[in-house]
């Protein structure tokens, strides 16, 4: 039975520390679906299963334990990089500025009630463990390991601020919960009216979504006059797809001149229309059955972009009606049409949806790719392209006047910064960035998943001794005061000054805590959208944040 106890208890032994992580991971992902008041912790539960194992004495070679920690980061934090990087700059568009200026204010807030406690109780919390409490008061695993990244840098040799990590996260997951529901009572919310103005606001605020209609051409000063000069005149994008002119039905290009009595189908921005109308002609009922009325056969066809040649091309680059005799009408990016103006870039991934003769259209598909077997394998090069030069940059040393050492922002400063420039500009060198969902999910749940386990196994010795007989309860205290005070004080702001929609408000304490279970809770109360809108507008600047700011608490104070 000695080869049963060498895969137990053997340190040393590669075979037993893949059993540890496989069975860590395993109860961990098990235990966390389970609910309590309808909420699970999720994959963070691996940290306790770890903790749990690590307190009962199985452990692996701390070099060992070291590695899958910090490559664990690298990856879960690189995917996150990706998946915001496209939305990242957008995000602070219109109204997006307003709801990330409020998370940005609760962010801040964390870090206060953090220093206010840590000076308070007169140094009886070291402050790596108040910044690894801040981190599970706030749910942040990825801020904790930019914190543990940074005490490396320092040779810290303290306790692991897992501990205080593990102590305060269960309750900050309630504690955002509970803020939602006592800023519903404290501001007197009436949830079906913050419904009925969701719905009106949208029904008044047209997107740059696409919207067809039908008109004929009655404006006496057009005829002659071809699309792209209409298009001048408006100052407004439209595509028209198809034209009945005298019977029959034939698609144009940008050089095609009107004549009066022309009946075009036109796709266009919803808020554009009207203007549309009115320059053109009325709308008319026609029938575009693409399948009559034409001399040449025409089809209309979603195509999908694989070709990585046309990755960040625009649709004017391309010139589709004047090349290939086709238009293209709209563009669908993850599950969301897009109206098709000669100024959006195309991205690997797009579905283009595309009307002309059947052998265009062939054309085209070979064109742009159409090839789904392409998109199933991911981009290997990128990803680690991508990291290599995270960690580059993670490793320069950056110079700050008053600190003694240079600050660097480490394997996850680094790769997520580096993650979030590919995602958004990758298309200028090349780089395909595009990975499916599920895979992208797939490599960030693996990164999330080794680092927890290393970092429970790793704290696992010590943390009953903590909890029982050191400070557990204190930094359970801590940790709720760290993610109830922000909430309270930044949501009732954002209510009573700036009329924040409560829906998206639940969306906004949600994204600013970069939590999943809070917004299931928010979707599930709302039943709409806009707890979503909130969080996906914050989560990228929040994200970001969250790692940079544990890090530089770290560098700056504890230095």
């Amino acid at each position: 039975m000695n080869w049963l106890q060498d895969l137990l208890t053997n340190p040393d032994s590669i075979a037993h520390i893949v059993v540890l992580y496989a069975f860590v991971i395993s109860l961990g992902v098990l235990l966390g679906k389970i609910k309590i008041f309808g909420v699970s912790l999720g994959v963070t539960f691996v940290l306790f299963a770890g903790i749990l194992v690590g307190h009962l004495g199985f452990t692996g070679n701390p070099a060992i334990l070291s590695f899958l920690q910090d490559f664990g980061l690298i990856l879960f934090v690189y995917c996150i990089g990706l998946q915001v990087g496209p939305s990242f700059f957008s995000s602070f568009k219109e109204g997006g500025v307003r709801l990330n200026l409020l998370a940005m204010g609760i962010v801040a807030m964390n870090i206060v009630v953090a220093l206010v406690c840590y000076y308070g109780l007169q140094g009886r919390v070291e402050l790596p463990m108040m910044v690894g409490i801040l981190c599970g008061a706030v749910t942040n695993t990825p801020g904790l390991g930019a914190a543990n990244e940074a005490l490396q840098q320092l040779s810290y040799d303290g306790p692991e601020i897992a501990l205080g990590y593990a102590c305060a996260y269960p309750l900050g997951v309630m504690g955002i919960i509970l803020s939602m529901i006592l800023i519903r009572y404290i501001c007197r919310i009436d949830t079906d009216r913050e419904a009925e103005e969701i719905q009106q606001r949208e029904e008044a605020n047209p997107h740059l979504k696409p919207f067809s209609l039908s008109l004929e051409m009655h404006n006496e000063a057009l005829p002659g006059k071809t699309f792209a000069q209409v298009q001048r005149f408006l100052a407004r994008d439209f595509v028209c797809s198809r034209i009945i002119r005298k019977g029959h039905m034939f698609i144009p290009d940008y050089k095609t001149e009107l004549q009066m009595g022309d009946r075009m189908y036109i796709i266009c921005a919803e808020d554009d229309a009207e203007a549309i109308v009115a320059f053109i002609g009325p709308k008319v009922d026609q029938e575009w059955d693409i399948s009559n009325q034409q001399d040449k056969t025409m089809v209309s066809r979603r195509i999908l972009v694989t070709q990585p040649s046309i990755n960040g091309k625009t649709l004017g680059e391309i010139h589709f009606s004047s090349m290939y005799g086709v238009n293209v009408t709209r563009v669908n990016r993850s599950g969301m049409d897009l109206f098709a103006s000669r100024q959006l870039r195309l991205q690997v991934g797009d579905r283009v949806m595309v009307v002309g003769p059947q052998d265009a259209i062939e054309r085209v598909a070979g064109l742009l790719g159409n090839q789904l077997k392409r998109l199933d394998h991911p981009n290997i090069v990128t990803i680690f392209a991508g990291i290599l030069c995270g960690i580059l940059f993670g490793s320069l040393p950056i110079a700050i006047p008053g600190i003694p050492t240079p600050v660097k922002l480490g394997l996850a400063g680094g790769p997520l910064i580096i993650s979030i420039l590919i995602g958004r500009f990758g298309y200028k060198v090349k780089l395909v960035t595009y990975t499916t969902m599920s895979a992208n999910l797939m490599l960030r749940e693996v990164g999330l998943v080794l680092f927890l386990a290393s970092v429970g196994i790793k704290a696992g010795a010590n943390f009953v001794q903590t909890v029982v007989e050191g400070d557990g309860l204190l930094y359970v205290l801590i940790g709720f005061l760290i993610t109830f005070i922000p909430l309270i004080v930044i949501g009732a702001i954002a209510r009573w000054h700036y009329r924040v929609n409560y829906f998206t408000l639940m969306g906004l304490i949600a994204g600013s805590n970069t939590d999943p279970p809070a917004l299931a809770y928010a979707n599930q109360t709302s039943g709409n959208d806009a707890p979503a809108v909130g969080y996906s507008t914050v989560y990228p600047l929040t994200m970001f944040l969250r790692i940079l700011t544990a890090q530089l608490l770290i560098l700056l104070l504890a230095a």
